[in-house]
């Protein structure tokens, strides 16, 4: 480990240290006017939840069977809160109280009373609070914005005495989410949590002076977290989807308040929707890079009808750090930025100059993404770069990543140490189509190599023509004893890959029985398994095409996708072209 990465560790251990003893120091003795200013005995209004809410869902709750993160658990009896989780994905899901909107959804005098049972039941006992994965600040955020958006489904039909005790229980939360401000990881909790305070202040009573202090510290904190082009800090797209799902509706109880929103929340919203655009492909689906995993359709197409542009995508997003070709029905959508900063970093992948491709609504080629569920199985390969569509040298990704388990720990995950710094991109339009020159230094302090690659997209998207380079910089020589490297590209599992008879292509089946051709110049193609991580079902068999070189041989592979002629869109495009216009009777 070099003098650089060890001190960037050292930097890192001694923030969240600092963090700890703050807020061990502050312990009992913070007054509880500075956690809890105000008194409150009301709400006065319950945010919208965007969330969709499925009715059929209350049912299972009551017979007792609660099914999240693909885990059932059935509690006979029992609370549910006294259960052991099966999984944390599965306890994060519990303890954020989300599924109380499946119970409003029904909107029944039963689903009423069994949501204030398992609301009393949760703030009755306080060993709740003392859960680990219930003091997180993501999962605490979540359930403050619950209990708040679904205070008229609980409240509904009770007595005062129920009302102060859940008043007294929702404080207390709030207590907890306010001490935790001093020791919460930074990136989007640190953003839910202003969210969830913001919220507070203007959903309970007698917190009105604390409304400017709330909105500043949000708007600081958007300020510093969404970049001007609109993407999140973490370069992670779902992060857009996650933190607009609750924006929108903080902008609307402004409005109902008759409260002007903050400036940088009407200006981060604004900046953050045609993010949601730039990222999808024609399936609908989001781009995998930087800790994406299968793409939430309904939560989606939800923020989308708040979407009032409705315009074409844009090409370049340089502050995040993408790029996106899009001609015809092709789309390629480029990671062309440096990794983030460490401390936002636990989710970031080693995918520099990585690209997806689709084709109207197929997708052909992907990165591997991340599972929605178990992600600590998956995530050391999900992360390096041979999970993404591009080039691996010497069997090592492009960025490195704490290792130390203990250390992970400390950190809230495994950031980034080192990774390409000098990240190029340049983009012209030329006669045939549109050329997009890239590179990344990521493997020059190891092996003295710089990444290259440049695309070509013809202007009618039948074909992508590519090249990959490994070279050092001028006057210098390669590193190391062994100059090997894959290219490699994830295809995306409804796409039927065979090898073609010379060795040196594949034949691409889509599902809409497209077929496009991968050809390499000069080199062996091989096809070998690969797996997609980001599939609603879960992981998925798919198959990646590969194409192995020395770089003191070869520094360079040419390649080609290109359409078939032949292919259903293409020959029905030319019928029309050809079809004689009828005549007037």
């Amino acid at each position: 480990m070099s003098v650089a990465q060890r001190r960037r560790i050292s930097t890192l251990v001694m923030n969240r240290f600092a963090r700890n003893m703050l807020a061990r120091a502050s312990g009992g003795s913070v007054a509880l006017s500075r956690v809890w200013p105000g008194r409150t005995d009301r709400l006065i209004i319950a945010p919208h939840d965007l969330r969709t809410a499925d009715a059929t869902r209350a049912a299972e709750i009551y017979a007792g069977r609660f099914v999240f993160a693909g885990k059932i658990v059935n509690c006979h009896g029992r609370s549910i809160f006294d259960l052991d989780p099966p999984s944390e994905d599965w306890e994060v899901a519990l303890l954020g109280f989300g599924w109380l909107r499946h119970l409003r959804a029904a909107d029944t005098a039963l689903t009423r009373a069994n949501a204030r049972a398992l609301v009393e039941d949760w703030i009755g006992n306080p060993a709740n609070k003392r859960r680990p994965v219930a003091r997180r600040a993501d999962v605490l955020a979540r359930r403050v914005i619950s209990l708040l958006s679904q205070a008229p489904l609980v409240l509904n039909d009770t007595d005062n005495k129920f009302y102060r005790r859940y008043l007294r229980g929702l404080a207390r939360e709030i207590r907890l989410l306010r001490y935790t401000m001093v020791n919460i990881p930074d990136g989007v909790p640190k953003l839910q949590v202003q969210i969830a305070l913001c919220y507070t202040t203007l959903c309970l009573a007698n917190q009105a002076r604390h409304i400017r202090s709330a909105s500043k510290k949000l708007s600081d904190e958007l300020q510093r977290q969404i970049l001007p082009d609109g993407g999140h800090i973490s370069r992670n797209p779902g992060a857009l989807i996650e933190l607009l799902i609750d924006l929108l509706p903080l902008r609307q109880t402004f409005a109902a308040r008759n409260i002007a929103p903050p400036p940088a929340l009407l200006n981060a919203i604004d900046r953050m929707m045609p993010m949601l655009r730039f990222f999808r492909h024609g399936d609908g689906n989001f781009a995998l890079f930087n800790g994406m995993s299968a793409t939430p359709s309904d939560l989606l197409a939800t923020l989308l009808a708040y979407d009032d542009t409705h315009g074409a995508p844009m090409a370049n997003m340089p502050h995040t750090g993408f790029q996106r070709l899009d001609a015809g029905p092709t789309t390629v959508i480029i990671d062309t930025g440096p990794p983030p900063p460490p401390g936002v970093s636990h989710d970031a992948h080693a995918g520099c100059l990585s690209f997806e491709l689709s084709s109207g609504t197929s997708r052909i080629v992907t990165n591997c993404g991340m599972p929605t569920t178990g992600r600590d199985n998956w995530r050391p390969f999900a992360r390096g770069t041979a999970a993404h569509s591009t080039l691996t040298y010497h069997d090592t990704s492009s960025c490195q990543f704490v290792e130390m388990s203990a250390m992970k720990r400390l950190l809230h995950g495994a950031p980034v140490i080192s990774g390409p710094h000098d990240v190029e991109s340049y983009r012209e339009i030329v006669q045939d189509g549109t050329l997009l020159t890239t590179s990344h230094d990521g493997y020059l302090a190891k092996f003295g190599v710089i990444h290259r690659r440049v695309l070509m997209v013809a202007n009618d998207g039948a074909r992508i023509d590519g090249e990959d380079t490994l070279s050092p910089p001028q006057g210098a020589r390669l590193k190391g004893a062994g100059a090997d490297f894959a290219l490699r590209f994830h295809l995306h599992p409804a796409v039927k890959a065979s090898r073609l008879s010379d060795a040196r292509g594949v034949m691409l089946v889509l599902p809409n029985r497209d077929v496009w051709t991968f050809e390499a110049l000069d080199d062996k193609v091989d096809l070998e398994d690969s797996v997609f991580l980001a599939g609603n079902d879960g992981p998925r068999r798919t198959a990646q095409i590969v194409i192995r070189q020395d770089a003191r041989q070869a520094p360079s592979i040419r390649w080609s996708f290109v359409r078939s002629s032949a292919s259903p869109a293409v020959t029905n495009a030319r019928r029309n072209a050809r079809r004689e216009p009828e005549l007037p009777l």
